[in-house]
């Protein structure tokens, strides 16, 4: 069988085989040499062996990977695949192994680290699918919500609801056929996630008798799981936002031969429990031991009250985590194919939209939700209750039919009835607005929907400035210049810098009042669940509601305006919003040079969604880790960017040479025509 490498001019692999199988096995030995290093850091992730070369700063994940039980959990899970699901994930592992040496001869990080590559089994791509989405639904959302009920009361628990510092969205719409130039519908959008050095999507061509796809590979998972275009059909991904994690307060107990035991409905029932050691460089071995209830494996071992708190989702439960989709979504040709292929979803739960070149669309939520008490979504629940036990998954899940434009961002929409926090509506009115103003959208001026940074959510903090008097000069002219300011978050404003500057110095006031000193200190939970317990960023993405609402006296938050407009007025930036607003990403070995990182257009509400931790840190680790357009009218017309470039391999040309293009809301062509690429002959 053969099997054939071409690449683009920005070193995107375009694959092609035999057969299927083929094809995934040379995905993996393409993935493996152009990303040795992000491989191997996923799967020591999801084995929990991070710290082993990285140090004591990885003791916390890793200790989590094996509380959770995320390597057996995908062992269960591959093991209960479909054969040829099966097969088809082993070709892609044979793969990776089969690349990983030269990958790792060409990165330096193994050298630097002392880390030998390692052996891929076969259950290894769901790990990694685990370890990047286990935390995707924002479960420990439910252990803040429980402090704040525990010291606020219980009518405070949503208090701060909103999309926090510590979840994952998207932007994505679908523009039908009668709403474009062409005649054919349009699908853009892009995914919202922490922004990392590789990237966390791998542009990817795969092609054999049986398909031809473009899209958006997950690094270490076989097939286009998110972003894909076959040619007839394309579709795209947004977190529904949905919950279908529940946290369970578990009493717990010692047999005399130290067996525990758990309270559950049925009374006291057995748990399993063992040790493991995790191996620490430069550091004593920690370790862990791993208790499992008939709830779930616990995360949270001592809860503060003498119990301990268990973790129950989907995967673990059911053993299945939906990869038989993955192969049927390459072989799709309609909009019913791709459909069905995402019957088989389980985690993360997602909106899908798709469209095909019949003029068929989709627009549908995907996923296993559980069915239980709407306090399993809200907060810790008891174990031994039986009200709180799941009885089944939705079924039917939410669709909608989709007449001109069809936009997902994360806020209430399809997914409502299925969870209880999602994002303010700022994104999806606003990209509604946009696309509804024209009936003649093209691939190319998607761009102005992709980098708009209007901040509609500036509103409420803007009109309770507009009514203050008695401000000193200085605070006054400060006041009616952000007044005039055209809302946007431009790089290039000093504007936008401003009003961040008076925005951060009222999440720190309202973070400071009186009626927030309990949640000042969080509990002593694992330090892995720290970003969804520390109160200011709560404060910060929760700042609209807490300016028009909740137990901040009126006049203590317009003192808190006040006295933000006075401090900014005194000593205001000079420098626009991108001096401080700088991109922050994730690196497993970060070089300390956070200066050579450029400055960013955007904030957390814009369309241009590029995060920042307002009354923190302006600099943004959270961002569209690509963008796409795809075209159902010609494919080769579609359009896409990831913020650094198709190689991991540090000093590659195409490390990152997308960054250019990713900062000026540019997007590269899709190049489709094999004559346009060049072969690369192996090594």
């Amino acid at each position: 069988m053969s099997i054939e490498v071409y690449r683009d001019p920005w070193g995107i692999p375009h694959l092609r085989a035999d057969d299927p199988r083929e094809l995934a096995r040379a995905q993996g030995r393409v993935t493996a040499r152009d990303r040795a290093w992000q491989l191997e850091v996923e799967r020591h992730r999801a084995q929990g062996t991070t710290a082993a070369f990285l140090g004591p700063d990885a003791v916390e994940w890793d200790v989590f990977a094996r509380r959770v039980r995320l390597a057996d959990t995908a062992r269960r899970c591959f093991d209960r695949l479909d054969a040829p699901t099966r097969a088809w994930v082993t070709a892609y592992t044979d793969g990776v192994n089969a690349g990983l040496g030269e990958g790792a001869r060409r990165s330096r990080e193994f050298a630097d680290t002392g880390l030998e590559p390692g052996v891929w089994e076969p259950w290894v791509p769901l790990g990694v699918w685990l370890s990047t989405h286990v935390l995707f639904a924002g479960f420990p959302t439910k252990l803040w919500r429980e402090h704040v009920a525990r010291t606020l009361g219980d009518d405070a628990v949503e208090l701060f609801a909103t999309d926090g510092p510590g979840t994952s969205g998207s932007n994505g719409w679908l523009v039908d056929a009668g709403r474009t130039a062409t005649g054919a519908a349009l699908i853009a959008g892009d995914p919202h996630r922490f922004i990392e050095a590789p990237g966390v999507y791998q542009q990817i061509r795969l092609a054999c008798p049986e398909y031809d796809v473009v899209g958006l590979a997950v690094p270490g998972v076989p097939g286009l799981a998110h972003f894909g275009h076959t040619g007839t059909v394309a579709w795209a991904i947004t977190n529904a936002m949905a919950d279908y994690q529940d946290l369970y307060r578990e009493r717990l107990r010692r047999r005399a031969d130290g067996t525990p035991e758990a309270l559950g409905p049925d009374g006291w029932r057995p748990a399993r429990a063992h040790t493991e050691t995790v191996e620490v460089k430069g550091a004593e071995p920690v370790t862990v031991e791993v208790v499992e209830t008939e709830r779930g494996p616990v995360v949270v071992p001592d809860d503060g009250e003498g119990g301990a708190i268990s973790l129950r989702h989907p995967p673990r439960v059911t053993g299945e985590l939906g990869f038989a989709a993955l192969p049927a979504l390459l072989a799709a040709r309609t909009a019913g194919d791709v459909d069905r292929a995402f019957d088989r979803w389980v985690e993360p739960v997602n909106v899908v939209q798709a469209a095909d070149t019949g003029g068929g669309t989709l627009h549908r939520v995907a996923g296993h939700v559980p069915v239980r008490p709407r306090e399993n979504m809200l907060r810790v629940v008891p174990a031994w209750e039986p009200a709180h036990e799941w009885r089944g998954r939705h079924e039917p899940l939410p669709r909608a039919p989709v007449d001109g434009v069809a936009v997902m961002a994360n806020a209430r929409g399809l997914a409502a009835p299925l969870g209880v926090e999602f994002a303010p509506p700022h994104r999806a009115d606003r990209i509604t607005g946009l696309l509804e103003a024209s009936r003649e959208w093209t691939a190319p001026r998607m761009a102005s929907v992709h980098t708009d940074t209007h901040l509609a959510s500036a509103r409420p903090l803007l009109a309770l400035a507009a009514r203050l008097d008695g401000l000193s000069a200085d605070a006054a002219a400060l006041r009616d210049r952000l007044l005039r300011w055209n809302r946007r978050m431009d790089a290039d404003s000093v504007d936008a810098a401003l009003y961040a500057a008076v925005r951060g110095g009222v999440v720190r006031r309202l973070a400071a009042h009186p009626v927030f000193a309990p949640l000042a200190e969080p509990p002593a939970y694992p330090a892995v669940f720290r970003p969804w317990l520390a109160l200011v960023p709560r404060v910060a993405y929760a700042l609209e509601t807490l300016l028009t609402s909740g137990p901040v006296p009126p006049a203590d938050r317009e003192a808190a305006v006040r006295a933000a407009l006075e401090e900014v007025a005194a000593a205001p930036p000079d420098e626009p919003w991108g001096a401080t607003h700088r991109l922050a990403p994730w690196a497993a070995l970060p070089d300390g040079d956070d200066a050579r990182w450029p400055g960013l257009d955007g904030d957390h509400d814009c369309v241009l969604s590029t995060s920042s931790v307002p009354g923190v840190t302006d600099r943004s680790a959270r961002g569209p880790a690509a963008r796409y357009v795809w075209d159902l009218a010609r494919r080769e017309d579609s359009l896409w960017v990831v913020p650094f470039g198709a190689s991991g391999v540090p000093g590659d040309p195409h490390e990152a040479d997308q960054l250019p293009l990713w900062l000026r809301g540019e997007l590269a062509p899709v190049i489709t025509d094999w004559n346009r690429l060049s072969k690369e002959h192996p090594s």
